[in-house]
């Protein structure tokens, strides 16, 4: 490869990860033809972009952005392949999902990820990814929770007008 075309990669490296929030490093070898369009059919049905990169222009696009990715370079040998994504879990759940398929030989397999401004490294992180919730998530459950109170009010009001009215009816009636 030319170096200019290795440029080329680099910086089409770099936009990518600019257009996406988090990114999941990935061994996806000894999948055949078959299950590599079955991933990338699963990526493209879960809004996730995969792509095949070579390890050394991966890192030389990580180091001219900002930020610290050192912890990642150690994991970049052997077949590498990335997933973007704007949902900090759905890789993460994409990847356990595909791994228990026997046919897949437990691939793919989480190198590394970069979620939330985070670095994980090892595919023992997987399960915590899996657990993270994405911001649309959070905030319902703050929602949920901020509006919890003032309906236990609400309802609290709603049945305690039904009681003082039947307290009023009633001594209405006796006389």
């Amino acid at each position: 490869m030319k170096k200019e075309d290795k440029a080329n990669v680099i910086d089409l490296i770099k936009e990518t990860i600019g257009q996406y929030d988090h990114f999941y490093v990935t061994d996806t070898s000894e999948l055949n033809a078959e299950r590599t369009h079955l991933l990338r059919k699963a990526c493209f049905e879960k809004d996730v972009k995969l792509m095949v990169v070579k390890n050394t222009l991966f890192q030389k696009a990580l180091e001219s952005l900002e930020g610290d990715y050192s912890e990642i370079y150690n994991v970049l040998s052997g077949s590498t392949s990335i997933m973007f994504s704007n949902n900090g879990n759905a890789p993460a759940r994409l990847i356990k999902e595909l791994s228990k398929d026997k046919a897949n030989n437990g691939k793919p397999v989480l190198k590394a990820a970069y979620v939330y401004e985070s670095l994980y490294v090892g595919a023992d992180q997987l399960d915590a990814l899996v657990a993270l919730k994405s911001k649309e998530e959070l905030l319902g459950e703050i929602i949920g929770l901020l509006q919890s109170p003032m309906q236990n009010v609400l309802s609290a009001l709603q049945s305690g007008g039904n009681t003082i009215h039947g307290v009023l009816k009633t001594l209405g009636e006796r006389e």
